[in-house]
């Protein structure tokens, strides 16, 4: 059954019509028959779909973990790029079209730096003095290997996610890179993207973390402290949850 078809039966069974769930969740009624013909496309974004959902579920008495699974399963779009999912939730904006610099700014700009440069030449050579004291420069040339500073160490790809402290979950990428979206009971989005070959991430929130896995094959769980067993295979898409009991 798809979630359109779960999202009609679930208001008959309430004994709602279409104009009683629009007024009680200010969805208007034809985005409410599209979303029950299983059309989501004119909800805003998967942002504004989930939210929709979880409305229309909370009115009708469902959990909506129960729908937004369901949506996750037959229309999150998992193949769109990281630009994509950050401008569609707000997260930064669309990037402009790069401004085309027309031949006469360009020509203004060499001029104004050539007049500069050659200011700045001028003005050296008549502040220069040839009888500088000889120990300024030896101080200056034995005090430059103290100024040299070590590289920074190369930034740790082990992260820790947190929306609170009752559920913890640890993904590790032990055989191979896997695509990993993962979500909070509220819905709210923490982690969506690819985790490489030995990368591990933490996850914590209140109530229960959602995972969508894209290679269940090759990944190891730990949650809440205990080893999972094999959740899937090689390749195989697999949805998990997991809650203050697991």
């Amino acid at each position: 059954m798809s979630l359109g078809s779960m999202i009609s039966k679930a208001r008959l069974d309430a004994r709602l019509s279409i104009e009683d769930l629009s007024a009680s969740t200010n969805i208007r009624v034809p985005l409410l028959r599209e979303m029950e013909a299983n059309n989501f496309a004119n909800c805003g974004g998967e942002t504004y779909a989930r939210g929709h959902i979880r409305n229309i579920a909370q009115r009708l008495g469902i959990d909506p973990q129960i729908f937004l699974t369901a949506f996750e399963d037959e229309h999150m779009q998992i193949d769109r790029s990281m630009q994509d999912m950050l401008v569609e939730t707000s997260a930064m904006k669309q990037p402009d079209e790069v401004r085309k610099v027309s031949w006469k700014v360009l020509a203004t700009i060499s001029i104004a730096s050539l007049g500069v440069a050659g200011l700045v030449q001028i003005i050296v050579s008549n502040t220069s003095s040839p009888s500088i004291p000889e120990p300024i420069t030896s101080a200056s040339s034995s005090a430059s290997p103290t100024t040299s500073t070590s590289p920074n160490p190369a930034p740790s790809e082990e992260a820790t996610v947190s929306t609170g402290t009752g559920v913890e979950v640890v993904i590790t990428a032990a055989r191979a890179k896997s695509w990993l979206f993962v979500s909070d009971s509220s819905g709210r989005t923490l982690f969506s993207g690819q985790i490489s070959t030995g990368v591990t991430k933490t996850f914590t929130s209140d109530l229960s973390l959602n995972f969508k896995i894209g290679n269940a094959g090759g990944v190891d769980l730990v949650v809440n402290g205990k080893k999972v067993d094999s959740i899937g295979a090689d390749g195989e898409v697999v949805s998990v949850s997991y809650g203050l009991d697991s």
